[in-house]
């Protein structure tokens, strides 16, 4: 099983879109993928909700912030969005769960210093320490034309992790949440600038066997 951590502790930093997407990804390609949510505002689990029925399959399991059980049985792939203010016991738990984790970040000032202290806290976890979880970050809602994207990238660059890709700012993504829906699940005359930015993501998270297989 592969198990995809999206974590930051910043609020409204992305975390519920990247993992709707993601999970929808693993559906389009018809895994058995389960999205998890322990955030109390419990939005993934919600959007499963008004997901169509004729879309492809995003299972979800009885997960809470104290409750962080296992996924059911023959589950290949799972998706975990968590809260803001992950950190702690909570964060040892959900990375217990995960092979992978990705970190979303916005280019703005506060996400910048709310995720670096993230991220080195993250670091210093003895399962990502001892290599049994991969972390990677992806740049949200960015304008390469800005200087605030130039500043992210510098950011990031202070860190030895891999920079999957920078998502661009659209109404793609809230359109299709809106519907109970992923990119995965558009026409891609729709949302072909947006699937060409996720090859990188697919590659990363496609990458050998995952260390959760």
């Amino acid at each position: 099983m592969k198990a995809f951590l999206v974590a930051n502790p910043k609020g409204g930093s992305g975390k519920s879109t990247l993992a709707t997407n993601l999970a929808g990804y693993f559906a389009s390609r018809r895994h058995d993928v389960m999205l998890g949510d322990i955030d109390r505002q419990q939005s993934a689990r919600e959007w499963l909700a008004i997901r169509p029925f004729e879309l492809p399959t995003i299972d979800t399991w009885e997960i809470g912030p104290d409750d962080i059980a296992r996924p059911p049985k023959g589950t290949s792939h799972v998706v975990l969005d968590t809260p803001a203010g992950l950190h702690g016991k909570m964060l040892d738990k959900v990375l217990k769960l995960s092979s992978r984790v990705i970190v979303p970040v916005q280019p703005s000032l506060f996400d910048m210093l709310a995720t670096r202290h993230f991220l080195e806290a993250l670091l210093s976890e003895k399962a990502v320490r001892k290599g049994k979880a991969d972390v990677a970050v992806i740049g949200m809602r960015v304008d390469a034309r800005t200087r605030a994207a130039g500043e992210l990238e510098r950011f990031f660059a202070t860190f030895e992790l891999p920079v999957l890709t920078y998502l661009r700012d659209t109404q793609v993504y809230v359109q299709a949440s809106g519907a109970g829906m992923t990119i995965f699940d558009l026409p891609r005359s729709r949302a072909e600038r947006d699937l060409e930015q996720w090859q990188a993501i697919i590659d990363w998270a496609e990458a050998g066997d995952g260390k959760g297989d």
